[in-house]
């Protein structure tokens, strides 16, 4: 039987497994604001549910916090971390954004996360990675919608900030790369046609993304670049940003797992529909993934959501995803032993 690195590493050289690896993951804002709780509790899951790695769940928006977005929290099991004010008021305020060393503030306990993760899963084998977004999704979170009218009308202003939270998240970066993380998980929410034009995104993302993945793609091996919501440009980005996974909403938006092999030979993670999993009946879980595995292939797989599963998910539904994996797999291996 493979580790789970070594699972996850010939998966993403599409070489043949013992089993598809399979990861999943959503928030956990009872814990989130504590690193040592959401460390444990992200292991405990972890263990529970047979995960070949961790992606750490920091609430999702820890970047722009530092910047000045102003943030609720609940600290229940059922109510993210949601903004409760933007943070920048008028488009001068762009000016203001300034690089932040990784143990400042928020950052920082993102840093005591991976730390803590690291510590814990010391004997375990379980690579874990931490969550990162684009310079531009994290302005986004910090401006709100006014951002794309300040991109047309204080244009320098916006660069300016971009380079700054561009070398802020370097910083970052570096610091979980000590901490001892596996890879990252590089998450763009604006490459989409809802969002940005592919010149707007040329200019100004591209030149952002590309200096955070520089940072770290010789230094960390499970890289995942996820595509936030629909219409994204997916083949576009797939085969620019050096990433070695590619994640997106392939069970609801295009393209399917069967088209996106055809659009790029990168190791594929997806196969199960997020919102989906919340409402099935636990007897409809083994259908859902065989139908993802034989559309995508097993080879160069990794079984995961489009995104966080929803909170309410049932975790007897969690729990039959890691029954039927192990099954099917367990069956083709005693067929090979015969």
């Amino acid at each position: 039987m493979m580790t789970r690195e070594e699972r996850l590493k010939a998966s993403i050289a599409g070489m043949e497994t013992d089993r598809v690896p399979y990861s999943l993951w959503y928030h956990l804002p009872k814990v989130d604001q504590d690193p040592l709780a959401l460390a444990q509790e992200q292991i405990d899951l972890a263990e529970l549910y047979g995960l070949d790695f961790i992606k750490m769940m920091p609430f999702g928006n820890y970047g722009a916090q530092d910047y000045g977005l102003s943030v609720d929290f609940f600290c229940t099991e059922t109510q993210p971390a949601f903004e409760r004010r933007f943070g920048i008021w008028d488009p001068t305020d762009w000016g203001n954004i300034e690089p932040l060393p990784a143990c400042y503030g928020t950052y920082g306990k993102q840093v005591q996360l991976a730390q803590y993760t690291q510590r814990l899963t010391k004997g375990k084998n379980i690579p874990f990675i931490q969550t990162i977004f684009s310079p531009f999704t994290t302005a986004k979170k910090l401006a709100g919608p006014r951002i794309f009218q300040d991109m047309l009308t204080h244009p320098h202003l916006l660069h300016s900030a971009l380079q700054a939270i561009t070398e802020t998240t370097i910083n970052f970066v570096k610091a979980n790369i000590d901490a001892g993380v596996s890879g990252f998980f590089f998450a763009t929410q604006c490459a989409s046609s809802d969002y940005l034009t592919p010149e707007q995104h040329e200019v100004f993302c591209e030149p952002y993304d590309l200096q955070v993945i520089a940072s770290y793609q010789e230094c960390t091996w499970l890289n995942i670049l996820h595509l936030h919501g629909e219409h994204t440009y997916f083949e576009h980005v797939a085969n620019t940003y050096p990433c070695n996974v590619i994640n997106w909403h392939d069970r609801w938006t295009a393209p399917t797992m069967a088209e996106a092999r055809g659009l790029t030979n990168k190791c594929l993670a997806g196969g199960i529909n997020e919102k989906w999993l919340e409402t099935a009946h636990r007897h409809e879980v083994e259908g859902h993934i065989r139908e993802s595995l034989t559309a995508g292939g097993v080879r160069g797989r990794i079984l995961a959501p489009g995104c966080c599963i929803e909170l309410g998910t049932p975790r007897e539904n969690i729990l039959e995803v890691k029954h039927v994996i192990e099954s099917m797999f367990l069956t083709k291996s005693s067929d090979r032993a015969k």
